[in-house]
């Protein structure tokens, strides 16, 4: 198929790059331009700040650094457990058995619900009072463990990343399940005339064939934990004390609660650059590995 030659073929791209253009890269640009305002989201006029709104970010806004690191732990407990559950999940199931197949699915509903659905239940599961979580370690006599689960400052962001990984799990295993059936069983067979242990097997075979699976479910995973705004809200609101605030619901906050639409504009622009950040970062490292194996 030659583009060159049958110019008519870029007409089949118009529909999704005016939409495209019209849900990403125009409210991009105009984040850039507002967040250099003082606009309220409102009245027609605003005044040109400058870098204010980015000098006042980086220098004097705690609440944007705490829901800063509090992003960073959210995303590092789900990046690491959401990772490896998916990744031993997958490999216990990779056979197309029907025992396997129903337990895909089964690991794979969560994924299909609302993610309020799914904070609704977690939360009534948290529940200090008549929560499911403290009631099971009531009956098997470990209530000195009992706790409130998202009204404690220390708990409550790990409450909400342990939901997280629940919820989606289940979609990165699928991904992991398609890495591993792609494997060439041959890579096995000579690792095995090797004298290849288990590990061994893992870590030169299976690892360096399922890169490219991991780098999708890390860049993901990471977008996923940076963006899990409506999950977050549902549960706590970003409470208590902001223990709970990440960007998404700070930005929120600021340009919905506050009507600073300008620094909330100015937030969401360092939102932006940090998940590019942090996902180029993912790819050279994951790059990296698979040339040193």
């Amino acid at each position: 198929m030659n583009f060159r030659k049958n110019k008519s073929l870029f007409l089949f791209l118009l529909p999704g790059l005016i939409l495209y253009s019209i849900f990403f890269i125009v409210p991009t640009i105009n984040a850039v331009i507002y967040s250099f305002t003082d606009w309220d989201g409102l009245s027609p006029d605003f005044n040109v700040v400058g870098f204010d709104n980015y000098v006042n970010i980086i220098s004097n806004d705690s609440i944007f650094l705490k829901a800063f690191v509090n992003n960073i732990k959210f995303m590092l407990f789900v990046l690491i457990f959401q990772t490896l559950f998916s990744l031993i999940f997958a490999m216990f199931l990779i056979k197309n058995t029907k025992t396997n197949i129903f337990l895909r699915a089964l690991y794979f509903f969560p994924t299909i619900l609302s993610s309020v659905s799914v904070a609704f239940i977690w939360t009534f599961i948290y529940d200090p009072g008549i929560g499911v979580l403290n009631t099971v370690l009531d009956s098997i006599n470990l209530g000195f463990l009992k706790q409130s689960w998202l009204g404690n400052q220390d708990l409550a962001i790990f409450s909400v990343a342990v939901t997280q990984v629940w919820f989606h799990t289940g979609q990165m295993l699928i991904i992991f399940v398609a890495g591993l059936q792609a494997i060439p069983k041959d890579l096995y067979e000579v690792a095995d005339m090797e004298g290849a242990r288990k590990w061994d097997r893992f870590r030169f075979v299976t690892w360096p064939m399922i890169a490219p699976s991991a780098t999708i479910v890390m860049a993901y995973t990471t977008i996923q934990s940076f963006k899990a705004f409506d999950l977050i809200f549902a549960m706590t609101r970003g409470g208590p004390n902001y223990s709970t605030e990440i960007l998404a619901t700070l930005i929120y906050s600021t340009a919905f609660r506050s009507f600073e639409f300008g620094y909330a504009s100015a937030q969401s622009v360092i939102f932006m650059i940090v998940i590019a950040l942090i996902t180029v970062a993912q790819f050279r490292l994951l790059r990296a590995s698979r040339v040193q194996e």
